[in-house]
């Protein structure tokens, strides 16, 4: 759950030519998941339990995803 009390999903891929990024943040009963997976394969997964590091790792994830798309990698919807 948000600081609002609603249920958080943060979901983004993105591809560049074969290669592609998954980002997700998910709600789970102990507080929320962060994952990233690359091609296919699991590179980071986190359980975080307080709300403000969630929004660092958030804050995180759209630095990186500016970067790559500046890299000309583009959003799949």
């Amino acid at each position: 759950m948000g600081e609002d009390g609603l249920p958080m999903q943060f979901v983004r891929h993105i591809r560049n030519q074969d290669h592609t990024r998954r980002y997700s943040i998910a709600t789970t009963e102990a507080g929320w998941e962060v994952r990233e997976e690359r091609d296919s394969e699991v590179v980071k997964q986190v359980r975080i339990s307080d709300w403000h590091r969630v929004e660092r790792a958030r804050h995180s994830i759209v630095v990186e995803l500016q970067e790559l798309r500046e890299k000309g990698w583009r959003e799949v919807s």
